[in-house]
């Protein structure tokens, strides 16, 4: 029997949106996926990207990547399958900042084993909008 290939959230918008909200993908992090809005914090945007690697969304990664540190190509791994996101810290990011940093812990599934990813990612604002600057593990 051939195997049905997996349902990412970017197929079905109505399934719930990768970064945890709770809400419809298509409501949350889509939105900023297909340009219709912006993130108005730096928390929001590290959801966004989070939601962007589990959907497979490279153009969007690279959009909301700072000019001085965006690599130019990115290749995501096809066999990690995102599972999870858990916001650990955030230090400033607001509305009314220009500068913020977000501690995560992302969790992932390769070759059938569970990993987590934990960073302080730093984010600064380019032209008036969040963008991630860099990040180091913690």
């Amino acid at each position: 029997m051939a195997k049905r290939p997996r349902r990412r959230a970017a197929d079905d918008p109505d399934r719930p949106c990768p970064c945890g909200s709770g809400q419809p993908y298509a409501g949350c992090c889509g939105r900023l996926h297909r340009g219709e809005a912006e993130a108005a914090t730096a928390e929001a945007l590290m959801r966004s990207r989070y939601s962007a690697f589990a959907v497979g969304d490279t153009a969007y990664l690279l959009r909301s990547w700072h000019s001085s540190t965006r690599p130019g190509r990115l290749d995501l791994d096809p066999g990690q399958r995102w599972t999870g996101l858990e916001i650990v810290d955030t230090d400033r990011g607001g509305l009314f900042d220009a500068t913020g940093t977000v501690e995560f812990r992302a969790h992932h599934r390769a070759g059938g084993r569970p990993g987590t990813q934990t960073e302080r990612s730093r984010f600064v604002r380019e032209e008036g909008r969040w963008v991630y600057l860099d990040g180091s593990p913690d």
